[in-house]
C-alpha cells in the first residue's frame, strides 16, 4: 500500500476516534452536570476581623436589606484589588453621604487565590466594617463565573452589580445603569416582571464585559440556574435571560485596559468545551432552567 495513502488513513483514524472521544466526554460532563449539584457551597457566616464574630450569610431569597450590592470575583488579585478597592469605595461613600437612602455593600469572593488577596480584603472589611464590605473565601480555585453566582446568592442589595477586581470599568458608569433601569422599567414594567441591566447580551458587541447590573427579583430567577463556572458563564447567563424573556440593554461604559489581565491563549480551549457543554445541554434537554 502506498505509504502516503496509509499515513492519510491512520490520520483519518486518529481524527475519527479524537473526535469520538470529545463527543463521549462532552455528553458525559453534560449528564453530570444536569441536575446543577456541581457547586461549591460558601461558608455559612463572613468573617469579622473587627469583632471577631461570624456574621450569617444572607440569601438571594430574603427581602433587600441595602441598595446595591457589588459583587467582586478575585483571584491572585493582591496587586489590583487595592487600587480598585479604593476609587470604588470613595465614590460609594461619596454618594452615601449625599443620599441617605444609598445604602450599599462590597462582596469580595476570593477564588481561592494563592497571594495576599484574602489579607487585602480583609483589611478593608476592618477599615469600613462589615456592614460595608464582606468576603467569602471559596477554599480553592473554582471560576470566575462560580465566584459571582455565589456573591450573587449571598448578597442583600435591591441592585446587584458585578464588576471584575482589575478596575477596568469606571465606577462612575454605575449611574448609567441605574438611569438606563429606571427609563427602561418606567416604560416595560407590567404586573409582575423581572428586569436584568447588562452591559452585554444577544446580539450585542461584548458580552465578556464585566460590568453587569440586575434587579435582585432578576438574580433570584437567573443565579441558581447557572451550570457553568469560568469565562463562559456569560455566555450561558444571556442564553438564559433570552429563554425566560429577560429584557437586556447595553450601556456603554468607559473600560480602561489593566495589565494582569487572567484571560490568554491557554483560556480558549476551556471557553470552547464550555460552550460544547453548555450547547449539548440545553439543546439535548439534558440542561432545565428551573423558573
Amino acid at each position: 500500500m502506498d505509504p502516503i495513502w496509509l499515513a492519510f488513513k491512520h490520520l483519518l483514524w486518529l481524527v475519527l476516534y479524537v473526535t469520538l472521544g470529545l463527543s463521549f466526554a462532552i455528553a458525559v460532563e453534560t449528564l453530570r452536570r444536569k441536575f446543577n449539584h456541581d457547586h461549591v457551597e460558601a461558608p455559612p457566616a463572613f468573617e469579622d476581623p473587627n469583632s471577631l464574630t461570624p456574621v450569617p450569610c444572607t440569601s438571594i431569597s430574603d427581602p433587600a436589606q441595602k441598595y446595591m450590592s457589588l459583587i467582586i470575583p478575585a483571584y491572585n488579585e493582591e496587586n489590583r484589588l487595592p487600587t480598585a478597592l479604593d476609587e470604588m469605595l470613595h465614590y460609594l461613600q461619596r454618594r452615601a453621604a449625599k443620599d441617605k437612602s444609598f445604602t450599599y455593600e462590597v462582596i469580595i469572593v476570593d477564588d481561592g487565590s494563592a497571594d495576599r488577596t484574602k489579607t487585602v480584603a480583609l483589611k478593608f472589611v476592618k477599615e469600613h466594617t462589615v456592614e460595608n464590605v464582606r468576603i467569602i473565601l471559596l477554599g480553592k480555585n473554582h471560576g470566575k463565573g462560580e465566584a459571582i453566582r455565589k456573591g450573587m446568592l449571598h448578597s442583600r442589595g435591591e441592585l446587584l452589580l458585578m464588576l471584575d477586581a482589575d478596575g477596568a470599568t469606571n465606577i462612575d458608569d454605575l449611574e448609567k445603569l441605574e438611569n438606563q433601569r429606571k427609563w427602561y422599567r418606567n416604560f416595560l414594567m407590567k404586573g409582575f416582571h423581572i428586569v436584568v441591566l447588562l452591559a452585554a447580551g444577544p446580539g450585542i458587541r461584548d458580552t465578556q464585559c464585566g460590568f453587569k447590573m440586575f434587579t435582585r427579583a432578576a438574580a433570584r430567577k437567573l443565579f441558581p440556574n447557572i451550570r457553568l463556572k469560568r469565562w463562559c458563564f456569560d455566555v450561558e447567563l444571556v442564553y438564559i435571560c433570552k429563554r425566560l424573556g429577560v429584557p437586556i440593554v447595553e450601556v456603554c461604559v468607559n473600560w480602561t485596559e489593566i495589565p494582569g489581565s487572567k484571560v490568554n491563549l491557554l483560556s480558549i480551549p476551556n471557553m470552547l468545551w464550555e460552550l460544547a457543554i453548555m450547547s449539548l445541554g440545553y439543546r439535548s434537554g439534558q440542561w432545565k432552567i428551573n423558573i
